[in-house]
């Protein structure tokens, strides 16, 4: 197969943002490909005639039409999201081109492929919609730690030679798609394993002797399967790798640091022979100062560590 014969495909040059780098990666895993110069040409241009020739070009060019395979977004009557945000070249191309790039890393990874669809759909509530709202100056804040900061601190130093600098710019962009790509990966990744676990989650409430206590026979992402399914779980019991369980206490919304129900004050900070003492557990091991979390030796020293802080509180 000769050079030309591979997919081009187009982006701009110069600077780049969150959004075409993540546009790119989606591109590549949708399409299966893996190596620029290998199995497909990139060519950051803003040439009118070479952006012509692409067979892929995105967020640059002045033409969304998904048919042509062009997604720019910086056009007079560029689309928007049903809400009214606009989209960005990740947005664009992630409505193409997102649930097969999630079902190739699911592939990839071992995962089920049928979970793709709701891994789409949450990655575009979590993730490709905030990089359309930075990237169209319509976010609310920015985070020097969000992705898009990260990627924008991939772009060279204003003040790095001209001779050689498109070059170089080529080069830190294909290091900011290696680091989108890797996020991607990993959240997706995350995604496929909170949702496999929800059944487990639901399956295992329903065989606990207390609904207000969560035994799990092993770790696993348990707090968005009680959002979830509104369960009334204010502790969750499971082994980890050193043969402790964990105590693990709810927290009253998504993303919330508190608990629906701390361990005991009097508790906090103690472990060992003085936690034993305080709590009337034998095995029990320690609580964190914060309450948020403890252990004991045993799976029936964890459940009664849940129970007494439940009775403790008179929680009903």
């Amino acid at each position: 197969m000769t050079d030309t014969a591979l997919p081009l495909l187009v982006t701009h040059s110069g600077g780049f943002h969150c959004d075409e780098a993540f546009a790119y990666v989606v591109l590549r895993q949708a399409l299966g490909l893996h190596r620029p110069g290998g199995d497909h040409r990139l060519l950051r241009t803003r040439d009118a005639a070479a952006i012509a020739q692409g067979d892929y070009v995105w967020d640059v060019g002045t033409v969304f039409d998904p048919a042509a395979r062009r997604f720019d977004h910086h056009q007079r009557g560029a689309p928007v999201r049903p809400d009214g945000t606009p989209f960005s070249s990740a947005g664009l191309v992630w409505q193409q081109y997102g649930e097969a790039a999630v079902a190739a890393l699911l592939r990839a990874g071992g995962g089920e492929e049928g979970l793709a669809p709701a891994i789409a759909a949450e990655l575009d509530r979590s993730l490709v919609r905030r990089i359309d709202e930075i990237d169209n100056g319509v976010a609310g804040s920015r985070e020097p730690l969000d992705l898009a900061s990260l990627v924008g601190d991939c772009n060279l130093p204003w003040d790095v030679p001209a001779e050689g600098r498109q070059a170089a710019e080529d080069a830190a962009f294909l290091d900011a798609v290696a680091l989108v790509e890797q996020v991607l990966r990993r959240r997706v990744a995350v995604l496929r394993a909170r949702l496999a676990a929800d059944a487990l989650v639901a399956a295992a409430h329903a065989a606990s002797a207390d609904p207000r206590i969560l035994e799990l026979d092993r770790g696993m992402p348990w707090k968005g399967a009680v959002f979830a399914h509104d369960l009334p779980v204010l502790f969750a019991v499971y082994p980890v790798p050193n043969g402790n369980w964990m105590v693990d206490a709810m927290p009253p919304e998504p993303g919330s640091f508190a608990q629906r129900l701390p361990l005991p004050q009097d508790w906090a900070g103690l472990q060992d022979a003085a936690l034993a003492a305080a709590s009337g557990v034998p095995d029990a091991v320690f609580v964190h100062l914060r309450r948020f979390v403890a252990a004991a030796r045993s799976r029936a020293g964890a459940v009664e560590m849940a129970r007494r802080t439940i009775a403790r509180h008179g929680a009903g």
